[in-house]
């Protein structure tokens, strides 16, 4: 239960395009989690809920290979209302435009560790009511656990 900081065994930019994007979110009233569980298994490594409760989930990658690598990304697409890609500056950004990273859905950010940009919108794709409830009860059971964790690392060998 302990507060695990986020991506910690990621390159550090990972963590600056996170707080960027973090930043940006909380200007537009989205509240953002890193590193969020999800129902089959896999981790969002951004979700956000905004004020009615859409759930939008961010996938960030630093790398060329850790784009390319990735084959899990579409796993996510079940669990938000929208979906973005979060890159630092400097990143080529033309694989975004190609038909397997679904840009016709996927929103498009570049981010450093003061700030972001959105530089295309996702599609909104709303989640079914069992499911939104279902997202925002993890977010919101998983948000007041690492207050907790914070509060009393101790907690964690309780779990």
């Amino acid at each position: 239960m302990a507060s695990t900081p986020c991506f910690d065994d990621s390159p550090l930019v990972a963590g600056d395009v996170a707080r960027g994007v973090a930043r940006l979110f909380y200007r537009q009233d989205l509240v953002a989690l890193c590193e969020v569980p999800l129902g089959n298994g896999r981790r969002a490594d951004i979700m956000a809920l905004d004020a009615k409760g859409r759930v939008t989930i961010v996938e960030i990658k630093v790398s060329r290979a850790d784009l390319r690598g990735d084959a899990k990304w579409p796993d996510y697409l079940d669990y938000c209302d929208r979906f973005f890609w979060a890159v630092p500056a400097g990143f080529d950004l033309a694989p975004f435009e190609e038909p397997g990273f679904r840009p016709e859905i996927a929103g498009l950010i570049v981010a450093d560790r003061y700030d972001a940009a959105i530089l295309r919108e996702p599609a909104l794709r709303p989640l079914s009511a069992a499911r939104r409830k279902t997202e925002t009860l993890r977010f919101a059971r998983g948000a007041a656990r690492r207050l907790l964790g914070g509060l009393d690392p101790g907690l964690a060998g309780l779990d």
